[in-house]
């Protein structure tokens, strides 16, 4: 995969020039296959909307028959003689009682009859607790459930209108019967009211299952091309889609709203995630709107087949950019050539030298390119020599600053304990400072592991506890696995010492905590105490350290600043020493090394 960048990266002239060409092909060929579809997409919607037009007013046509003949019910029924005293009489005798059931059940059946065109059911209800069913079973609520249904609520509160409504209650019921397949019930209602006092003695419901209800306009749906009922309150109460059958929709009961009140032919809009046109016609007499929702993408698709204008883009720009890339490459390709190999001195490699072929004006580059190698290899190797001869006298008088300044201390500390006649304690400390030297001094090589720089700070906490006391105590927490890794000799101690000498100069007692840890490539060591802390100011953002010219220098430069450029020397400017504190709560000093093992005085970086 490497070496295919690099192919693409060295003729890079060759792909620019091929690039353009492509995009302008691809270009071209989009924008007249996108500008098609839009052009066909507009006349599609213009013409398929004036043809649900009239799909939908034929629709409606077909809601006000049936309406008609619900009215027609609803009218004989109120103005019966036979059906109010049915609803408004009191108890009586079993054979007048006999004689009242079968006039009801005979103008039932003259009310029916208005309404035998259709698969309806006819309840009537009275005040007095009569009531008297066409079918029972046909719309299964009783006369006590009709008189606490919110379908009678709605319609007292209205007497005058004949309303249609879903019967809400019965469906979400037979939802939550997961044994029963619910079955919707779209109910027209109407009070019955005395003409002269206006006094409501029975109501009358002629239900109609949403299935029958539907057939006004089933024949008219397809896939993608859905028709809902809605009521005023966004309730779809009727749908070929039998899902959205009884859920509420504010954002369709707005576009049909603004359709109608603005007289639009049809509005495109994103509805349940899909992108539609939407037509909407209102029906007075039911109080619902009508809506055809057409799904874009499934209309589009019936008149362009787009995966077959995809696929004939695609076939022409493919032989499009085969003619243009075999006319490109046979033009430019000793130019080419001449750049991938001149290129590759930015990745230092400068030994490379180019053939002196092809044209005039290539073989003239080629002379210059050679030539300028021979020069640069020839400045490279005096470079090389010059910076290896600075950078060794660099570590070594880092080396030489470290180590008289941390032995400065341990001897201070060692001539305090011999003043104070200590001797078993000074011995014990003498033998620690003999252990540091021999680590540090007599070992000649410059990097030791983690254990044995652990053990030397071991011993040189244990100087600084005879000397002072055990106010500041030290806890050490060093992951195993980072136990053989090597690090410059004298890398930690400095932070220790600082820790000691001026980390607590407010606080008595202290902690000071040695962390090393490692990530998947790099070694972190970490000194944190809980001392006095500082405001950082001034400090540098890219190593944390604090600036030498501050008014108030805690660090004396001389080791701390030193650690940080001593790893920068040895490892590289991604590695070094970050400090951050703040005043009263203590200070993290976080050194990042690279992970490295020594196996027979060679180095392995892992």
């Amino acid at each position: 995969m490497k070496r295919y960048i690099h192919k693409i990266k060295y003729q890079g002239l060759f792909f620019k020039i091929f690039i353009v060409m492509v995009v302008s092909i691809t270009a071209v060929s989009l924008l007249t296959s996108l500008v098609t579809i839009r052009m066909s997409e507009r006349l599609f919607a213009e013409t398929f909307s004036i043809t649900n037009a009239k799909v939908l007013s034929q629709i409606q046509s077909s809601f006000e028959s049936f309406n008609d003949s619900i009215v027609n019910a609803v009218t004989h029924a109120s103005e019966n003689g036979t059906v109010k005293n049915y609803l408004t009489g009191g108890q009586s005798d079993s054979i007048n009682s006999a004689r009242i059931y079968f006039g009801m059940a005979q103008q039932m059946k003259q009310i029916k009859s208005n309404v035998d065109a259709y698969d309806v059911g006819v309840a009537v209800t009275g005040l007095n607790g009569r009531s008297f069913y066409s079918d029972s079973s046909y719309w299964p609520v009783t006369a006590e459930e009709l008189k606490s249904n919110a379908i009678t609520a709605r319609s007292v509160a209205r007497p005058a209108q004949l309303m249609y409504q879903l019967d809400t209650e019965l469906f979400q019921q037979q939802m939550n019967n997961t044994a029963q397949k619910p079955t919707p019930y779209i109910i027209a209602s109407k009070p019955f009211m005395e003409r002269t006092s206006g006094t409501l003695y029975g109501m009358i419901y002629i239900a109609i299952r949403e299935p029958e209800f539907r057939r006004f306009y089933n024949n008219f749906t397809s896939n993608g091309n859905d028709v809902l009922i809605l009521d005023k309150s966004g309730l779809i109460v009727s749908s070929n889609r039998q899902d959205l059958i009884g859920q509420r929709s504010s954002e369709l009961l707005g576009y049909a709203t603004k359709i109608n009140e603005q007289g639009l032919n049809y509005i495109n809009a994103d509805v349940m995630n899909k992108e539609s046109i939407l037509l909407s016609n209102y029906i007075p007499s039911f109080d619902f709107y009508l809506v055809n929702m057409i799904d874009r993408q499934t209309a589009i698709g019936q008149i362009i087949n787009v995966k077959s204008v995809v696929w004939i883009c695609i076939a022409i720009v493919l032989i499009a950019l085969v003619i243009v890339f075999l006319i490109s490459r046979r033009l430019i390709r000793s130019l080419t050539r001449l750049v991938k190999q001149m290129s590759t001195v930015r990745e230092k490699n400068f030994d490379n030298y180019i053939p002196v072929t092809g044209s005039y004006e290539v073989r003239q580059l080629s002379h210059a390119y050679n030539y300028m190698l021979d020069e640069l290899n020839d400045y490279i190797r005096k470079l090389l020599e010059t910076q290896k001869g600075q950078r060794n006298a660099e570590l070594a008088a880092l080396q030489r600053q470290i180590n008289p300044h941390f032995l400065y201390n341990t001897l201070a500390s060692i001539k305090m304990l011999v003043l104070k006649g200590n001797k078993e304690t000074a011995a014990e400390t003498i033998n620690a400072l003999i252990s540091l030297l021999q680590n540090t001094i007599s070992n000649v090589s410059e990097t030791i592991t983690i254990e044995q720089e652990m053990a030397n700070m071991q011993n040189y906490v244990f100087i600084n506890h005879v000397r002072y006391g055990q106010r500041v105590q030290v806890n050490y927490f060093v992951s195993p696995d980072c136990l053989e890794y090597h690090v410059p000799k004298l890398i930690i101690q400095p932070f220790i010492e600082n820790s000691f000498f001026h980390a607590f100069n407010e606080k008595n007692v202290g902690h000071i905590y040695i962390l090393v840890s490692k990530t998947e490539d790099t070694l972190i060591c970490e000194v944190v105490d809980d001392g006095d802390g500082m405001d950082l100011d001034g400090h540098t953002a890219q190593d944390g350290l604090p600036n030498p010219k501050s008014k108030r220098q805690l660090f004396t430069g001389i080791g701390i600043q030193n650690v940080h450029n001593r790893i920068t020397l040895l490892y590289g400017e991604e590695y070094g020493v970050t400090i951050s504190s703040k005043k009263g709560e203590g200070t993290k000093v976080r050194m990042t090394l690279p992970l490295i093992l020594k196996s027979n005085d060679n180095d392995s970086t892992k």
